[in-house]
Formats: C-alpha cells, sequence, structure tokens
C-alpha cells in the first residue's frame, strides 16, 4: 500500500512540473525562430536582383548599393543554428546583421524615389513589393517568434516549473531588441523645402 500511495504522489507531482510543456514550448520555438530564418533568406534573396536592377540606372548613387551588398553578405555569413537561440551574444549579433541590412534596403528605397527612369522600371516596382511583403512576414514571423520566447520565458521563471528548469537545466531564451531603442524613439525629421 505504501509503494502503490508513493507511486500516486511521485505521478501527481510530475504532471505539474512542466517538463512536457518545456518541451513543446522549446519546440515551438525552434519553429517560429526557422520561419523568421525562412523570410530573412527571402529577403537575402531578393537583394541581388534588386541590386541587379538598380544598377541599370548608370546615375544611382553607388555607395547605396555597396551599403547594402556588404550588409547582405554580412548577414548571410552568420551562421545560426538552434543553439543561437539560446546565446545572447550571438542571437544580438545576428539581429545587429539583419538590421544592418534591413536599414541599407530602407536608405535603398529612399533614395530610389529620387531616379524617375527607375521609379518607372516595371522589374524594379515587382522587387520593390515583394520586398515589402518580405518585410511584412518579417514582422509577422518575429511577433510569433517573441510570443513563444515569451511564453517559454514565463514557463522557466514561474514556480512550480522553475524548479524543473533549475533540475533540466532550462535557461530563458533572449529575446528580440531593438538596437536603436534611442533614435527610433524622437519623431523622424521632415523637411518639405529639400528636393
Amino acid at each position: 500500500m505504501y509503494r502503490w500511495l508513493l507511486a500516486l504522489f511521485a505521478a501527481l507531482s510530475l504532471t505539474g512540473c512542466g517538463y512536457n510543456d518545456f518541451q513543446r514550448l522549446d519546440e515551438e520555438s525552434k519553429a517560429a525562430w526557422s520561419e523568421v530564418l525562412n523570410q530573412y533568406q527571402r529577403r537575402a534573396d531578393l537583394v541581388p536582383n534588386i541590386v541587379a536592377t538598380v544598377k541599370g540606372e548608370s546615375t544611382f548613387e553607388q555607395e547605396t548599393l555597396t551599403k547594402v551588398v556588404e550588409a547582405r553578405a554580412k548577414a548571410t555569413s552568420i551562421q545560426v543554428t538552434p543553439e543561437t537561440l539560446n546565446n545572447p551574444e550571438a542571437f544580438k549579433k545576428f539581429q545587429a546583421a539583419q538590421g544592418e541590412l534591413g536599414s541599407a534596403l530602407s536608405r535603398l528605397m529612399a533614395v530610389s524615389e529620387a531616379y524617375p527612369n527607375l521609379k518607372s522600371n516595371q522589374g524594379f516596382s515587382d522587387l520593390r513589393v515583394q520586398l515589402e511583403g518580405t518585410e511584412n512576414r518579417i514582422t509577422v514571423a518575429r511577433n510569433r517568434y517573441i510570443k513563444t520566447v515569451q511564453e517559454y520565458n514565463i514557463k522557466v521563471r514561474s514556480l512550480p516549473t522553475n524548479l524543473t528548469a533549475m533540475v533540466v537545466g532550462y535557461k530563458t531564451k533572449p529575446e528580440f531588441a531593438v538596437e536603436n531603442e534611442a533614435a527610433i524613439s524622437k519623431p523622424p525629421m521632415v523637411d518639405f523645402n529639400k528636393k
């Protein structure tokens, strides 16, 4: 009778330990991260086509194109593994590289507005629409990842599941952070007198 009660107590205590929830949330965060990577790769794949189209505009700013190409090279050179999700330094480095590529592409799109031939180029217009769609997909994928990481981290920090996390060695996962938070909190300067 004592063994039976001990087995029942062990079974009941294990149901609240959260181990299975950790497994589920870990897999969900990995899947969400894979979707983020998929969308970043889609963006990186668009860059050569955009650069090739813009190069056709002979007077286009070479410096802007160079920055886009360099940012793409840097962003695609970082090897991302599942362990990156658990390494805040590697995660931050990856985020920074993707942020640089996003900024370079934004600058390219802004500068392209000054080139009427480029604006009227149907190929460039199509690529621009694809890039905008990809940026939206990246935002959706990152939001999904942020949500799954938030659920996981709450589980790691909450009682009684934090005890399981300590025993098994689960640690909080890094979250997406905005690199230039101070800069984006300021309203943009708009000057309608510039040409």
